[in-house]
């Protein structure tokens, strides 16, 4: 009896329960690793397509609370919906070049109707994800993810500056407090432990939001004016439906989908010492799909399971399933307080900048990671070196499109993404297969026949 009761209250099983005492700083610290990444995405949209201090307010508050139930679905599965693994959910960075194409052309709304139909592309590959699976290697998703990371340091950049039509825009000010914030991070990150270096971009915030007070550049209006508590509404954003913007979030649902896999693959072998199952994959990208249907309704921008959450579980092993639904709470209580979302609303673009260029190149670099996992033979390495090549050439030059239809320039020439998601994808399956062993071959066979 003793034994069943340790058990249930151990950390380090999938249904244990513990005491709120030793579960709520481990919540916590899941908390903290997330909710910056989280917000972020919401903050750069909502300046993008222009949203008063109102509606950021609520974007922002809107990812909390999506990302809240969504983290709930995964924990704790319905039917086949969810993967009841201990992960945490959240808006996805990945998102962010493709939403602002969109939402630079279509509008917020355009955004959450091409969403809507993303979700549900998601759904059914997550379906069908063991016979898809095999199509996107380390090689294919990696050139993703890697193209992913060079598309957003131009967002990091222009914010550092002091973000896009500031009439600060460029001044020493913004750098000054953005390279204060980067080096905030970088020193909590590489020579500190424990919740600071977990929390290290929080950290860097924190000093360079305090920094930016001191020199009256941090308006308070938006936290005034915001409410204590409100419920999300429903299509207080609209929603509208465009081809073009459609057919970009299916791409990249398909393409974040099959990712997915590597962070469940990543907790139940670095958590729980065995494989992922068929049905964990299957009800995991089934639920992160229904999870953005249902965020697009209420004004929730994408989602994705958590790679820095995933690195928590696999380091300490806790794996309790009561103690991320904690975390999960605390993150839908943010949605539930517009303060909060308006807090994070005034936080000045150069300290996000500070901040999340370091997030953004570990995206680069997670991209090259999966890369090498194939071998860097001829074949592949003209596969990502093309699909990089023309992703990012012809973004950087939009206007060679310009005689194209005006959804060939939408899907094709404002996201590097899709672009090298289309040429990647194409070029694996059409290209024949060679090793680097095949490769040494061919070239001693050319020698003794010269």
């Amino acid at each position: 009896m003793v034994e069943k009761t340790t058990k249930n209250m151990s950390v380090f099983d999938l249904n244990g329960v513990p005491t709120l005492g030793k579960a709520t700083p481990l919540g916590l610290q899941h908390v903290l690793a997330m909710i910056v990444g989280n917000v972020t995405p919401a903050i750069i949209v909502a300046g993008v397509v222009g949203l008063n201090s109102a509606d950021r307010t609520l974007l922002v508050q809107c990812a909390m609370f999506i990302a809240g139930i969504a983290t709930l679905l995964q924990l704790y599965p319905i039917g086949k919906v969810g993967s009841g693994l201990p992960v945490i959910m959240g808006v996805s960075f990945a998102y962010v070049p493709s939403l602002i194409a969109i939402g630079s052309q279509y509008g917020i709304a355009g955004i959450f109707g091409a969403q809507l139909i993303g979700g549900i592309a998601a759904i059914i590959v997550g379906i069908f994800i063991k016979p898809i699976r095999k199509y996107f290697p380390p090689l294919v998703a990696g050139t993703v993810v890697f193209t992913i990371g060079l598309s957003l340091y131009p967002i990091a950049i222009n914010y550092i500056a002091g973000g896009v039509g500031s009439p600060t825009y460029g001044a020493f000010i913004n750098w000054g407090i953005a390279i204060i914030t980067l080096s905030v991070v970088l020193f909590c990150n590489q020579f500190t432990k424990g919740y600071t270096k977990l929390a290290s971009i929080l950290m860097g915030i924190v000093v360079g939001y305090v920094i930016s007070i001191t020199f009256g550049i941090v308006d308070f209006t938006p936290v005034r004016e915001a409410a204590w508590f409100a419920v999300p509404k429903p299509l207080h954003f609209g929603i509208e439906f465009y081809p073009s913007a459609i057919i970009t979030m299916i791409i990249m649902y398909i393409v974040n989908s099959v990712q997915a896999v590597g962070d469940l693959s990543a907790t139940t072998v670095g958590g729980m010492g065995r494989e992922v199952t068929d049905k964990e994959l299957s009800g995991g990208i089934i639920g992160n799909g229904l999870s953005s249907v249902i965020a697009s309704l209420f004004g929730g921008l994408p989602t994705a399971t958590y790679s820095q959450n995933v690195g928590i579980v696999a380091m300490t092993k806790v794996v309790s399933r009561f103690v991320l639904a904690l975390a999960a709470g605390f993150i839908l209580l943010g949605g539930f307080v517009p303060k909060f979302g308006a807090v994070m609303t005034t936080i000045p673009q150069s300290v996000l900048g500070g901040a999340t260029i370091t997030v953004f190149a570990m995206i680069t670099m997670t991209g090259i990671k999966l890369i090498i996992q194939d071998e860097l033979s001829g074949r592949n390495i003209t596969i990502v070196g093309l699909a990089v090549a023309l992703g990012m050439g012809i973004t950087q030059v939009p206007q060679s499109l310009a005689l194209f239809p005006s959804w060939v320039m939408m899907v094709f020439g404002s996201s590097a993404v899709v672009i090298a998601t289309v040429v990647v994808f194409t070029l694996n399956l059409i290209l024949p297969q060679k090793t680097l062993a095949d490769e040494q071959k061919e070239r001693e066979e050319m020698e003794l026949k010269g």
